[in-house]
């Protein structure tokens, strides 16, 4: 059982040994400043906060200048921004082909040609299955979405007529309900007709140059993207490289304290982001899977245009499932009432299975991001940066929190007080010298004075 033990402490420090000293919270170096640099890097802080001051007042004065400025350049980087994206994404296979086909050449080559090989054959697999997933969803898509938005556009008319006339029935009846909604539907009416003679006609234009403007606007991302998956390829050969120049510049640019921190978060922030979005994506194809073949076992209309918008929206947090659910059940309520309603029911019990099972199941506890934090930060990343903010806000709200509370338990432990939550209790303070002492409840106190 000791040399058990013993063995097991022993691999245990061999895997501590290849981690590298930052993969935990590094600890700062307690340095003594003299009172010359006290007041040197007061004055600097001082005139940092000056210049910090004026230049976002100048960036405010110019702030669409500045906006137009950003947009350029971002314009101007996207094959770049599209590439490192793509690679994030295709990494995963590529560093498993890695663990599994090196060991295999090294043992046949010289160690340097078989990571070469290794690296070629996992790029090679990881953009192969790429191309594969792509002409499939279009091979299977594109079709089928076609034939339902057809349908829809088809049968939305007579849904529209169907619709129009039970409501005409119910206006029919005297009642005061049916009274109140016939006066809200003629106001609407007289509203819209009055919109289409006067601003519709104009806006015509306008919205014939917004398509054809849409459509090359469209035509330039696809190109964007076809750079990037090539700019993907160079960053997933050379991903060592580029490793290796960012912490040889972090060393030489910061003291050595501050670097490991940056080399620490920066690791942290590839492990939240890479562990949410990429298990997001998997849990959101496995929700609209999931959401197909239930649809298709309740015959219900439009299954592949539902599917798709309930596995898209699903990427977004907690208020994805709504957003995708409330636009497709419309679409199923004009076709079908009844099944309208069991649309909704499903959803709700899919999303349920989706909170509780299949998505703890896959993404863990990635971000560690209580229920506000999440609606929170889905908030202020929507209303900032659409679609794309909504996506990320989780693990970047995550990761600000880390180093928030990273500071905290800093401080707290330069102040000998204790870092753990549970410490701050009702009844738990710290008195003038700054001890901390544990509070007890009345209910606690009593107890204790019986037991005595």
């Amino acid at each position: 059982m000791e040399n058990d033990n013993n063995t097991m402490n022993t691999e245990n420090e061999e895997i501590e040994e290849h981690e590298p000293y930052y993969a935990k919270k590094p600890e700062f170096k307690e340095e003594g400043t003299s009172k010359l640099r006290q007041h040197f890097s007061k004055g600097m802080s001082y005139i940092l906060v000056i210049v910090t001051c004026v230049v976002l007042y100048f960036a405010l004065l110019r702030f669409d200048a500045v906006a137009s400025a950003v947009g350029m350049i971002v314009d101007v980087m996207k094959p770049v921004l599209y590439g490192f994206a793509i690679a994030f994404l295709l990494n995963p296979i590529v560093k498993k082909v890695d663990e599994k086909l090196g060991p295999i050449l090294k043992e046949k080559m010289e160690p340097e040609r078989a990571q070469q090989l290794s690296r070629t054959a996992g790029i090679i697999l990881a953009m192969l299955f790429l191309i594969v997933l792509i002409s499939a969803l279009c091979n299977m898509l594109i079709p089928e979405l076609y034939k339902s938005i057809r349908d829809m556009l088809v049968a939305l008319p007579g849904q529209l007529t169907q619709a129009s006339n039970n409501i005409q029935e119910f206006l029919e009846k005297d009642t005061t309900m049916g009274i109140v909604v016939k006066n809200a539907l003629e106001q609407a009416t007289e509203v819209f007709e009055n919109w289409v003679r006067t601003d519709f006609m104009g806006q015509m234009n306008t919205l014939v140059s917004n398509v054809t403007v849409g459509v090359v606007n469209v035509v330039g991302e696809v190109f964007n993207l076809v750079l990037g998956l090539i700019v993907s390829v160079y960053v997933l050969f050379g991903k060592e490289r580029f490793s290796k120049h960012a912490k040889k510049l972090t060393y030489a640019f910061c003291s050595t304290s501050h670097a490991n921190m940056i080399l620490h978060l920066t690791k942290k922030s590839n492990q939240i982001f890479g562990g949410f979005i990429i298990g997001k994506i998997i849990d959101s194809v496995i929700i609209g899977i999931l959401c197909f073949i239930c649809l298709s076992v309740m015959k219900m209309p439009y299954t592949l245009l539902v599917s798709v918008i309930v596995g898209v929206t699903n990427i977004i947090p907690f208020f994805g499932p709504f957003i995708g659910a409330i636009p497709s059940a419309i679409l199923i309520i004009l076709a079908s009432p009844m099944k309208g309603v069991y649309f909704i029911i499903f959803v709700l019990i899919l999303q349920q299975v989706d909170g509780n099972i299949i998505g703890p199941k896959i993404l863990g506890d990635t971000t560690g991001v209580s229920a506000f934090g999440v609606i929170f930060s889905i908030l202020i990343g929507g209303g900032l940066f659409g679609f794309v903010g909504m996506i990320i806000a989780v693990p970047t709200y995550a990761l600000g929190y880390y180093v928030l509370m990273m500071i905290t338990d800093r401080k707290l432990e330069k102040k000998d007080l204790p870092v753990d939550l549970d410490s701050y209790d009702e009844f738990s303070y710290v008195n003038k010298d700054g001890v901390y002492i544990k509070g007890k409840s009345k209910e606690v106190i009593k107890k204790e004075n019986m037991e005595s």
